[in-house]
């Protein structure tokens, strides 16, 4: 059985240098043969593209976080001229979207300029034909989803999705890709997401160094928990574990237009 994965979401610069040595060193053997790694703002994007020259199993993609604070225009500016400068280089927009949490603790926020940001990576996604990543749950999914169809966006990921079953099924008419993290294996909401997805619309993704529980609890993010994902995918959606790895690599070879499907 073929074994190989891809990690669609992770955050590759905000590791420990030792842990990312180690985390490289064991991608081979874990049959683990790229990782996205996301940006959070500019300077995580030029780390991400130094990575990227060195390690070409690292694919990088640059954007702007939504849980943070709103950057000035002038940072916008450098952003997007980065974006610009580089796109060879970046297989994607992202990671873009929605502060959902930062309102949560912050409920006087406007969510306003947040949406005029977005709008303007949703455009850049566009003119420069790459795919988005996107950060967007509950409430805050729909308010992406008018952006996406605004625009006629069809290559977007939600990463880490949640949010009510009427959302879902826009997503799934829309053919826009979600991404399964190592939760899946004790959250019932995510089980749940991945029963009523279609599996061909579906990835997999660490979202590293965020830490999980269960099985995981104290444990370094790694890529190869990702093998423990596929295989409750597997369980919950009655599927052989071979198709669903076949299945789950090629959609994100598909998705990110990377070369080697099985």
């Amino acid at each position: 059985m073929n074994r190989q994965l891809i990690d669609s979401h992770i955050h590759l610069d905000m590791y420990e240098e030792a842990d990312l040595r180690e985390l490289l060193l064991e991608l081979n053997p874990n049959h683990i043969k790229k990782v996205i790694s996301v940006s959070n703002h500019l300077q995580s994007a030029k780390k991400n593209l130094a990575l990227a020259k060195n390690d070409p199993r690292i694919r990088p993609t640059f954007g702007f976080h939504p849980e943070q604070p709103l950057p000035t225009d002038s940072e916008v500016a450098q952003l997007l001229q980065f974006i610009q400068d580089n796109q060879h280089y970046m297989i994607a927009i992202g990671e873009v979207g929605l502060p959902y949490y930062l309102r949560e603790s912050h409920p006087e926020m406007q969510i306003e300029p947040y949406i005029e940001l977005l709008e303007i990576f949703v455009q850049q996604t566009v003119k420069l034909n790459k795919p988005i990543i996107l950060h967007a749950v509950y409430d805050d999914a729909p308010i992406v989803c008018d952006l996406l169809e605004k625009y006629t966006v069809t290559k977007a990921h939600f990463h880490w999705f949640k949010g009510d079953q009427r959302t879902i099924e826009r997503m799934k008419q829309n053919n826009y890709y979600i991404s399964v993290t190592p939760d899946v294996l004790y959250e019932q909401e995510i089980q749940a997401l991945v029963k009523s997805y279609p599996i061909e619309q579906m990835m997999v993704e660490t979202d590293g160094p965020w830490p999980f529980e269960g099985d995981f609890k104290g444990k370094m993010t790694h890529p190869k928990m990702m093998h423990q994902s596929i295989a409750k995918i597997a369980q919950l959606k009655n599927l052989e574990l071979g198709d669903t790895y076949q299945t789950i690599y090629e959609n994100t070879c598909r998705f990110y237009g990377i070369s080697g499907w099985l």
